[in-house]
């Protein structure tokens, strides 16, 4: 899969351009529009991004974890190499401050990610600022053909490159998610 960026300042052509879209057999978990403005998206029935996955909370903590199992795993080697573990105590307060320094690295990341954009969007924070909307869109190969035809007939839709997909099991589990829960009473 891959994710078409275009750029917008007009929501009820968006609208137009979802519901088009979406009439060409796209699905939801495949089209959101990203602004500052989410009060608006709502109005007018577009699919937002969840304001978590605005930020980079989830790549920061990521990294955190990893930086707490690269600290966890020196702790481990420094009590194994000075023979600390032979003592009395043995391995239960290194295996402890191990694990306390991992819980610690990506409670930590996670904190950072928050105040960060997410990193897919940063190139878009000036437009947002500008009260610009960055519609994107997540499809196959075989898709990308219906938005190019649908993006091409709206002129007041700007395409603004091209970007990492989640890949297609993830939005096809998405959309699987969202019929049970129509279906469902």
């Amino acid at each position: 899969m891959k994710r078409q960026y275009y750029i917008s300042d007009d929501l009820n052509d968006l609208s137009v351009i979802q519901s088009e879209l979406e009439d060409k057999g796209l699905s939801a978990p495949q089209l959101h529009v990203l602004s500052e403005n989410d009060a608006e998206v709502e109005k007018h029935h577009l699919h937002a991004i969840e304001s978590v996955l605005k930020k980079d909370i989830v790549r920061s903590t990521e990294m955190g974890a990893i930086i707490g199992v690269i600290g966890a795993t020196l702790v481990l080697l420094l009590a194994y190499s000075m023979n600390w573990h032979l003592t009395a105590a043995g391995w239960i307060p290194f295996g402890f401050l191990a694990v306390v320094i991992l819980g610690f690295c990506t409670w930590e990341g996670g904190l950072i990610g928050i105040q960060l954009p997410n990193y897919q969007f940063r190139q878009f924070q000036k437009l947002l600022k500008q009260g610009k909307h960055i519609f994107f869109v997540d499809a196959s190969e075989q898709q990308l053909e219906i938005v190019e035809l649908v993006a091409s007939q709206h002129t007041n839709l700007k395409l603004a490159g091209s970007g990492e997909s989640p890949p297609e099991w993830v939005v096809k589990s998405q959309d699987k998610f969202n019929n049970f829960m129509k279906v469902m009473p």
